[in-house]
């Protein structure tokens, strides 16, 4: 028999803010946290914006000596599990540290350390390579560092799905939980590929929307005048803990993790299902691991990018699984405030649909002003609306095919 699995903390690190209820606050309120990139010189690239975590200040963190070891991601997920951690209460000095574990996602890992130390390489010698290049640009770093820094030796490892990794990760921590691996795990994903490399290389895929002169309206999922995602960084991190663990702890409960789904696409390398196959197998995984039918989900976080093919396909898979109910749920693409941050993106997208649970309130698709025709749903355009909101999904879709979807559940007795 499965246990019972629920979140007790939540940490954010977004464009919009580092803090969770100014997160909140903004992201209700239709603000766009995508601007002209300010943590890079842009002069040579095609596209200008993005959604930069600009005015990032881990010192209260990460002390200085510490920040140097460590690639802007891992800090990024440093800092969102510490929150975390905070949020829930938890002292991990009163734990068993068999039974805490990390399971985090993350799709590029330390390509900034990467790309400096190959050019220190190429324009200086191999001897002016930091010796700390791999423990910086490992894809575990990030959640290796974070069971250093709490001294956790449960189930310990990285996930990379490209976008659906944070998903997989809170998928395999719920797992471990519900089948008395752990008590407790941290888990979500994080990201921070906006970099020479990263801007480069999705522009020149034409993966990118191309929207210079007004970046703030880039994002436009479902829209009809969409043309493409826009790059994110940052990290979404949870705590989630056994039921009855929380409970003897006196711990406030946040929500409930009821079920997980994954599925491979099995088709192309970049390019979703056109008939979202894949999407609605992943979603229909999840409903079946939860024992739930369609229609008692109320709120999807759409994995909604704002590319063409993969707005499009998202939403004939809500029509696959959903039937009639795909026009009576709330749908939303956070994304259009938020931008896409790849492998973190499912870890700040359940922190978005747990915040819509506890306070009744679905966040808006903004810059949705010319539906189209295909994207038929209610996709909560351009302002929040209270909505009671009892089970959300958050679909998590990547390069390579990869599909995962995990159901929160406002929690009761």
């Amino acid at each position: 028999m499965k246990r019972r699995v629920v979140v007790t903390g939540m940490g954010i690190v977004s464009s919009l803010s580092c803090h969770l209820d100014t997160f909140w606050s903004k992201l209700i309120a239709g603000e766009s946290g995508i601007h002209d990139i300010k943590i890079l010189d842009t002069s040579r690239f095609k596209v200008k914006f993005a959604a930069d975590v600009h005015d990032w200040a881990p010192d209260d963190y990460i002390d200085s000596k510490e920040q140097k070891r460590l690639d802007r991601f891992s800090q990024f997920g440093m800092v969102a599990g510490i929150d975390a951690v905070k949020n829930s209460g938890l002292d991990f000095s009163q734990e068993d540290s068999y039974r805490c574990g990390v399971i985090l996602g993350s799709g590029v890992g330390g390509i900034a350390t990467i790309e400096e130390q190959t050019e220190k390489l190429l324009t200086k010698g191999a001897d002016r390579v930091s010796p700390m290049t791999i423990p910086r640009l490992m894809l575990n770093a990030a959640g290796g560092n974070i069971s250093i820094r709490y001294g956790l030796r449960g189930p310990n490892y990285t996930v990379a799905t490209a976008c659906a990794s944070a998903t997989n990760a809170l998928g395999d921590a719920l797992k471990a939980i519900q089948y008395d691996e752990a008590d407790v795990m941290i888990s979500g994903g994080t990201e921070a590929g906006i970099t020479p490399m990263g801007i480069s290389a999705f522009s020149n895929m034409k993966a990118l929307s191309f929207r210079n002169d007004d970046p703030a309206k880039a994002s436009r999922p479902f829209d009809l005048d969409r043309d493409g995602f826009v790059m994110a960084e940052g990290a979404g991190v949870v705590v989630l803990e056994e039921l009855e663990h929380a409970k003897a702890r006196g711990a406030t409960i946040l929500a409930e993790l009821v079920g997980f789904g994954c599925s491979g696409d099995g088709g192309h390398i970049t390019s979703p299902d056109p008939e979202g196959r894949g999407a609605a197998r992943a979603m229909q995984n999840a409903l079946n691991d939860a024992s739930l039918a369609p229609e008692k989900i109320d709120y999807i976080n759409a994995h909604g990018t704002s590319t063409p093919p993969g707005d499009k396909a998202e939403t004939t898979a809500i029509k696959t699984v959903y039937g009639d109910h795909a026009y009576k749920l709330a749908v939303s693409s956070t994304k259009s405030s938020l931008g896409h941050s790849l492998g973190a993106s499912g870890g700040i997208e359940l922190i978005a649909c747990i915040k819509a649970i506890n306070e009744g309130i679905i966040p808006p698709t903004i810059n949705l002003t010319k539906p189209d025709p295909a994207c038929d749903l209610d996709y909560t355009p351009n302002e929040a609306k209270n909505r009671k909101v009892c089970y959300a999904m958050s679909n998590s879709f990547g390069f390579g095919g990869h599909n995962a979807c995990v159901i929160a559940k406002e929690y009761t007795e």
